[in-house]
C-alpha cells in the first residue's frame, strides 16, 4: 500500500505541477489579482479533475474515449475555451476594481478539467496505471492523495504569481507578462486542438 501512496504521489506531482493551460491561468491570476483569487479556481479545478477521475475508474468515461466524435467535439471546445481565457488574460490590465468580474472562479477551474484535453490524458492514464476501477478503496485512496498534492501543486503556481506581482506592476512589465501569458495560452490551445490531426 505504501508503494501505491508514493506511486500516486510522483504522478500527480508530475501531472499538476508541470505548466499547462489550468497553471498559466493560477498563475496570471495570482499575478493579477492576489493569491486569495486564485483559491475558487484552484478548488474549481481539484473537484472538476477528481470528479472526472472517478466517472472514468466507473467505466464511464471508456464510453466517451471510444466515441471519437466526441472526444474530438470535447477538445475543439477545450480548445475554445482556453483560447477565450488566453484572449481575457492578454487584455487584462490587471486593475482588481475593473476586472472583478474576470476573475476566474469555480466553475471556470471544473469545467476546464473537463474539457482540457491534458486533464483526460491524465485522468485515463491514471485510472489504467493505477487499476482504479479494481476497487472502491483503491480510487478513494487515490483521489485523498491525488488530489492533496495536485491542489498544493496548482496552489504553487497562483502563489508565484502573487509573489512576482510586485515587480510585475512597474512599468509596462504587467502588460507584456499578460500578452505572453495568454498567447501562451491560446497556443496551448491551438495544439491541444490540432495534435492528432
Amino acid at each position: 500500500m505504501l508503494a501505491f501512496v508514493i506511486a500516486t504521489c510522483a504522478y500527480s506531482l508530475s501531472m499538476s505541477i508541470t505548466p499547462g493551460p489550468t497553471n498559466i491561468i493560477m498563475m496570471t491570476t495570482g499575478v493579477n489579482h492576489g493569491f486569495r483569487a486564485t483559491l475558487p479556481f484552484a478548488t474549481g479545478a481539484a473537484i472538476g479533475f477528481i470528479t472526472l477521475v472517478v466517472i472514468i475508474a466507473r467505466g464511464f468515461g471508456s464510453m466517451l474515449s471510444e466515441n471519437a466524435d466526441i472526444m474530438t467535439i470535447m477538445g475543439y471546445a477545450g480548445a475554445l475555451m482556453i483560447s477565450y481565457m488566453g484572449y481575457k488574460i492578454a487584455f487584462s490590465t490587471g486593475d482588481a476594481k475593473e476586472e472583478d468580474s474576470d476573475k476566474p472562479g469555480f466553475m471556470e477551474g471544473a469545467i476546464l478539467q473537463w474539457i482540457n484535453p491534458k486533464s483526460w490524458i491524465a485522468c485515463l492514464a491514471g485510472v489504467s496505471a493505477f487499476n482504479l476501477g479494481a476497487s472502491v478503496e483503491r480510487l478513494a485512496l487515490y483521489m485523498v492523495f491525488y488530489m492533496a498534492v495536485g491542489y498544493l501543486s496548482v496552489l504553487a503556481w497562483g502563489y508565484a504569481g502573487a509573489k512576482i506581482s510586485g515587480f510585475l506592476h512597474q512599468g509596462n512589465n504587467l502588460r507584456i507578462f499578460n500578452y505572453v501569458m495568454g498567447g501562451s495560452l491560446v497556443i496551448v490551445a491551438l495544439y491541444l486542438a490540432f495534435m492528432d490531426k
